[in-house]
């Protein structure tokens, strides 16, 4: 009796999936079709590297003082020691304040990101969310990056669908 139940049950939950429908789209290739999305890349690299190059400046700043305290320490007074000393620990520390500022969770870069790829992200789960309802699609799931599928069958990828959507042509 046990068997039986166990025996329908999984009968019960294939029919179940077969009538499910399915799709994917793949949003690496979507947003790499879409102009505005390379363009707020390319904007957010260059970005990143100017900060970057600024960082990386003062950094060096502070490599050359503390080299040049190094050689200089057994000249100076205790009194300039503990100066030149509290001048590097500050310039250090403003160092790391800006980097936070650039590049913190809640940074420059963060808040640039939010507000240039944002609202194309929104855009396409938008798009994806219409064409799931008009196609009765059970789910949709994404073929890009971290998604691992052994097999997808390009009848069932969206991605075109979702680019047409969004007022783009491939």
């Amino acid at each position: 009796m046990k068997k039986l139940l166990i025996l329908n049950l999984f009968i019960g939950l294939g029919f179940f999936a077969q009538a499910q429908k399915f799709a994917y789209v793949n949003t690496d290739y979507i947003l790499s079709s879409i102009p505005t999305y390379e363009s707020a890349q390319e904007q957010l690299n260059i970005m990143t590297k100017d900060w970057q190059a600024e960082i990386e400046a003062k950094h060096a700043e502070i490599e050359r003082l503390y080299k040049e305290f190094q050689a200089e320490k057994v000249l100076l007074t205790e009194e300039m020691k503990k100066q030149r000393e509290e001048e590097i620990v500050q310039k250090d520390k403003a160092v790391k304040e800006l980097q936070k500022k650039y590049f913190g969770p809640e940074g420059d870069l963060f808040k640039k990101k939010k507000e240039l790829i944002e609202p194309i992200q929104n855009d396409i789960f938008n798009a994806i969310k219409e064409i799931a309802i008009a196609g009765n699609y059970a789910f949709i799931l994404d073929a890009s990056g971290g998604a691992s599928m052994l097999y997808t069958d390009p009848k069932y990828d969206k991605s075109d669908e979702v680019l047409e959507k969004l007022g783009f042509k491939n």
